[in-house]
C-alpha cells in the first residue's frame, strides 16, 4: 500500500497555466499521475496539453472528482489557493511555494484546522509525496523512486529526500510512499502525522526518516517512537555542525541554545531505540541491513 496518496489519486494544479506549474504538473502526469485540470480565474476553457483548466478550483473539482490539489502559485498567491482548494472539499492540498511569511503560514494552517479538519496539507516550501509506481505530486524525480516497498520515508529536507529515496533505490530496496513535509516553521504536516501513517500502513515494513537542527518535531517524534511505533525507524539529523543562533537553510533550522541542536534530537532518537547515522549514505545502508533482516 501507500500512504496519503495512490493510483486513484486525481489531482488539479493550481498553477498550470505557469511556467513551473506546466512543467512539473505535467512532468507528474508523465510519471502516471491522474493530473485531471488545472486553474485559472481568466482561462476556463483553456487547456494545457490536453489538461483542462477550469476557473476556480470548486469547477474543476465538479467536473474531475479531483481530490488533491498541488499549488504552484507565488507566495503572494499561495495562502488564497490552499484556502480555496480545503473550501472546494479537496482532502489533500501539496504546497511547494517558498517564501510565505511565517505568520501567513501559521494564520491558513489554524484556518485549515478549524473549518476544514478532513483537509490535509503537506508543506508548504517541500518537494511534495511520492508513492512510487502510483502517484507523484511535487518536483521529486520518478527516476530515483523504486516501487514495492517496504520502506518508508518522511524528511523535512528537500535534498536528502532525493538522496534517501537514490540511496535505498541503488541497493534495491523499493519504498512504500517518500513524504517531503518541509522545512518551514510551520508544516501542515508532520513527522508523527507520517510515522503513525507508516506504522498503519501493512506494506510500510520500516521507516527513515531525515532530520535537521531547530524546533522540536524530531523529539516529538522521538516521543511517538518510543511509545507507539513497532516497526524499525533509521534517522539521520543534518546540521551537527551549525553554530547557535545562526539560521541554516530552511527558515525553521534555527536553534536557539540548547533547543533545537543535531545532538539534542539525536540523543533523543537514539534514547526512543532508532538507529541514528552519522550521515545520508550511511543512513541508507543501515536501512538496507534492516530490511535484509527483516526477509
Amino acid at each position: 500500500m501507500s500512504i496519503f496518496v495512490d493510483e486513484r489519486t486525481k489531482v488539479v494544479v493550481q498553477g498550470l497555466t505557469g511556467g513551473q506549474g506546466r512543467f512539473h504538473g505535467l512532468r507528474n502526469r508523465d510519471y502516471g499521475t491522474q493530473v485531471v485540470a488545472g486553474t485559472h480565474p481568466t482561462k476556463a476553457g483553456t487547456d494545457v496539453d490536453g489538461v483542462p483548466v477550469y476557473g476556480t478550483v470548486a469547477d474543476a473539482v465538479a467536473a474531475t472528482g479531483a481530490d488533491a490539489a498541488f499549488v504552484v502559485v507565488p507566495p503572494a498567491g499561495a495562502p488564497a489557493a490552499i484556502l480555496e482548494a480545503a473550501a472546494a472539499g479537496i482532502r489533500f492540498v501539496v504546497c511547494i511555494t517558498e517564501g510565505i511569511p511565517a505568520q501567513d503560514e501559521a494564520l491558513f494552517y489554524n484556518i485549515l484546522r478549524r473549518d476544514y479538519p478532513d483537509t490535509r496539507l503537506l508543506g508548504p516550501n517541500c518537494p511534495g509525496i511520492i508513492s512510487p509506481g502510483k502517484c507523484n505530486i511535487g518536483i521529486t524525480s520518478g527516476d530515483i523512486a523504486t516501487p514495492g516497498g517496504p520502506v518508508g520515508i518522511v524528511s523535512r529536507s528537500g535534498t536528502l529526500t532525493y538522496q534517501a529515496l537514490h540511496e535505498l533505490s541503488q541497493h534495491g530496496v523499493g519504498q512504500t510512499t517518500c513524504v517531503g513535509i518541509g522545512g518551514d516553521p510551520v508544516p501542515g504536516t508532520s513527522f508523527i502525522d507520517c510515522l503513525a501513517e507508516f506504522e498503519a500502513d501493512p506494506d510500510t515494513r520500516a521507516v527513515m526518516m531525515i532530520g535537521e537542527i531547530g524546533g522540536s518535531a524530531e523529539e516529538q517524534a522521538a516521543d511517538y517512537i518510543g511509545a507507539e511505533m513497532t516497526k524499525p525507524v533509521v534517522a539521520y539529523i543534518a546540521g551537527v555542525t551549525a553554530p547557535p543562533g545562526r539560521k541554516m537553510g530552511h527558515a525553521g533550522a534555527i536553534i536557539s541554545g540548547s533547543q533545537g541542536t543535531a545532538q539534542a534530537k539525536m540523543a533523543a532518537l537514539k534514547a526512543a531505540g532508532v538507529v541514528v547515522a552519522d550521515n545520508p549514505t550511511e543512513a541508507g545502508e543501515r536501512m538496507v541491513e534492516i530490511v535484509r533482516q527483516l526477509g
